[in-house]
């Protein structure tokens, strides 16, 4: 998978890019956790997420937020790493102008980005959230939410509480227009450790694979 470097606010950003054959192939950016708590771009749960949106077919970029790894910059408390994210976004869309679907997955601090990231962006068509902080962060600028997603947790995540996760998409659910699905792995923790990770990750792509076959937002 080739290495890049692509310009961000605050300098380089550094990613793993790993194109499809086909020109319209849909795209996707797959986005870590805390940078201050070791979260980068070759975490288990993101680098296993970028190889399971790249089987479905996506074209997939995912890099490290500012100061992190060869990434330019230093951590700005979310504000920074959104515009991060926007700059990788731009980045994917300049290489695949014909793509029709583009999506946006992440991780804990990464699923929240990802979801400030598909407020600002009316092209994105789809999410997944992985593990989203909803104790931590305040998800409250979804309102409306603009696109139908997947939000997964660990029925035993001691970081990011489920009853949290289960109020977030309580909320989300009020919404009209959009569908939130929301699926809890039985047993697993934040990082879903093994055994956890693969039913994950095949839920995560049973999940993408059926939106892919709807025209419903």
């Amino acid at each position: 998978m080739p290495e890049v470097i692509f310009p961000g606010p605050e300098g380089r950003l550094e990613g793993r890019y790993h194109p499809q054959k086909v020109k319209d192939a849909p795209i996707a950016i797959i986005l870590h956790p805390h940078p201050q708590f070791g979260g980068t771009m070759n975490n288990r749960v993101v680098y296993n997420l970028h190889y399971a949106f790249h089987k479905i077919g996506f074209t997939v970029l995912r890099f490290n937020f500012r100061g992190v790894g060869r990434s330019q910059g230093e951590y700005d408390q979310g504000i920074g790493e959104l515009s991060d994210a926007a700059s990788a976004l731009d980045y994917l869309q300049s290489m695949n102008p014909n793509s029709k679907h583009c999506w946006v997955a992440g991780f804990s601090f990464g699923a929240w980005i990802g979801m400030q990231l598909l407020m600002r962006r009316p092209e994105i068509t789809g999410f997944v959230s992985v593990s989203p902080p909803a104790n931590m962060y305040d998800f409250s600028f979804l309102a409306p939410c603009p696109a139908s997603g997947l939000i997964i947790n660990g029925a035993s995540d001691r970081v990011a509480k489920p009853q949290d996760t289960r109020i977030l998409v309580d909320k989300l659910h009020e919404q009209k227009g959009i569908t939130i699905t929301h699926d809890e792995v039985e047993g697993a923790g934040h990082f879903f450790e093994d055994p956890h990770m693969d039913p994950m990750i095949d839920r995560v792509q049973a999940y993408v694979r059926r939106r892919l076959t709807e025209t419903t937002r």
